[in-house]
């Protein structure tokens, strides 16, 4: 099953992000189109897939997670804006038949992101 997947871990409280907005798009003629919206569950991850099957082609994606408001309501980040407001995570589908996974390791101050399985 071709499918879009994500998984947000905090590494600053060593725990599950829950609760994070996470909002997919695809560029199309130059041009960002959001396609969908979820929110991270009490393990990290959507509760479905972001995009699968017929809704997923090869192109550019963009993940982006809204994180702000996230360590805002851990208490972990007080200050307006945050450093880590927003993270797009920008990337390119060659096979639309195959499973792409995109976790998000993040702290208040920084992220690492890579291609799961």
């Amino acid at each position: 099953m071709s499918k879009l997947t994500t998984h947000v871990l905090d590494a600053a409280n060593g725990k599950p992000a829950a609760g994070v907005r996470v909002t997919v798009s695809r560029e199309q003629d130059g041009v960002w189109v959001e396609l969908s919206t979820a929110v991270t569950n009490a393990d990290g991850r959507c509760d479905a897939p972001l995009l699968q099957d017929a809704g997923f082609a090869c192109g550019r994606y963009r993940l982006v997670f809204h994180i702000g408001a996230y360590f805002r309501e851990q208490g972990t980040v007080v200050e307006q804006p945050a450093f880590m407001e927003r993270i797009p995570v920008e990337f390119g589908v060659s096979d639309a038949s195959a499973h792409y996974h995109v976790p998000l390791l993040v702290t208040p101050w920084s992220y690492s992101t890579y291609r799961g399985s």
